[in-house]
């Protein structure tokens, strides 16, 4: 596990339809062995050879988007209105520093000594907050900012308590670390990585480069809610800290192939290395979109635990990073002579 070239992919801003930067930097990490194809969709498919060539063409996928924001309008005193591009919570926006790029802006609501009555026990929306660049006019902010432009969750990357890591984005830079390093090893058989757009509204680059590549398997490295947390009885924890990486028999896009559900925790037991089910039909991957394209994929996902997903504050275990990893690389080989 590279934790510098993690820190950097996660430093890196890129939500859905603005891949350009991340999709950029993973080409100059890869080596110059391998092929590279970018898609009208924008999604960098790579293929380098190997010892040998599989009996199964395999196709390994994970997403280059993260969630963020996008401005919608000004106003005449200089804040900027915004929505979301992909899935965040109101509560987990509220006086968060957000980066431009160039500048770094607050997401602004009215203050708790301000709000009365029923109003304290509601929730702000989406649609009732602002961003605070620092400016006094609509002038002035649009010298800075223009309608359609992206920020971002200021990114704060930093390990602690027992091998605990913090960063915004480890949804899904953590697959495509994984891939990197994948393509910068000797693979014993030919490998194709491919690095998607745009899941993070819908899964959207992953089913046309499934249909470009036409494996007949799929293996989606990702990301998963760990609610491992006070208050969440067991079933609703979904998968937890510790117990290594995550293998989904359902979820809200679908409904996994059960052979390779079964296959993965018997390769887990072989090597060696924990692996645990999601407690919770909740959620979606790049599967949804996978398994359906070009006369249907088999497809399995294997994700990190993660803790507080599509925040500022995604939290993961570096054990269960590890683990991932190599289940990953194990199933990879077994999909390969299948």
């Amino acid at each position: 596990m590279n934790l510098s070239l993690l820190e950097r992919l996660t430093t890196i801003c890129g939500t859905s339809g603005n891949e350009q930067a991340v999709r950029d930097f993973i080409i100059s990490k890869l080596p110059s062995d391998c092929e590279k194809t970018v898609d009208n969709m924008g999604n960098l498919i790579v293929t380098k050879k190997g010892k040998a060539t599989p009996k199964n063409k395999v196709m390994i996928c994970a997403h280059m988007d993260e969630v963020g924001f996008i401005v919608t309008s000004i106003t005449d005193d200089g804040y900027l209105k915004f929505t979301t591009v992909g899935g965040i919570v109101p509560s987990a926006v509220f006086g968060r520093r957000v980066t431009f790029g160039e500048f770094t802006g607050i997401i602004a609501e009215r203050p708790v000594h301000m709000v009365k009555g029923d109003d304290k026990d509601k929730q702000p929306q989406i649609d009732e907050l602002v961003i605070d660049i620092g400016v006094t006019s609509k002038k002035e902010a649009e010298e800075l900012v223009s309608l359609g432009d992206y920020c971002y969750f200021e990114n704060d990357f930093f390990l602690f308590g027992e091998d605990r890591l913090h960063a915004k984005a480890l949804d899904d830079r953590l697959g495509c670390m994984m891939m990197i390093e994948m393509l910068n090893a000797e693979p014993e058989y030919d490998l194709t990585c491919v690095f998607t757009v745009q899941e993070e509204i819908g899964t959207r680059g992953a089913g046309c480069a499934a249909f470009t590549v036409n494996p007949g398997f799929a293996i989606v490295l990702e990301s998963t809610t760990a609610c491992d947390i006070s208050g969440s009885d067991d079933e609703n924890k979904v998968c937890c800290f510790g117990e290594g990486a995550v293998v989904s028999f359902m979820d809200r896009s679908t409904i996994y192939d059960r052979e390779l559900y079964k296959l993965a925790f018997k390769t887990a037991e072989e090597i060696g290395v924990k692996c645990q089910t999601k407690t919770k039909v909740a959620g979606g991957n790049d599967s949804g979109a996978i398994h359906k394209a070009a006369g249907g994929i088999r497809t399995t996902a294997i994700s990190v635990p993660t803790r507080y997903l599509h925040t500022a504050s995604c939290v993961v275990d570096l054990a269960d990073v590890k683990a991932t990893e190599k289940l990953a690389a194990a199933m990879y080989k077994k999909l390969c002579e299948l």
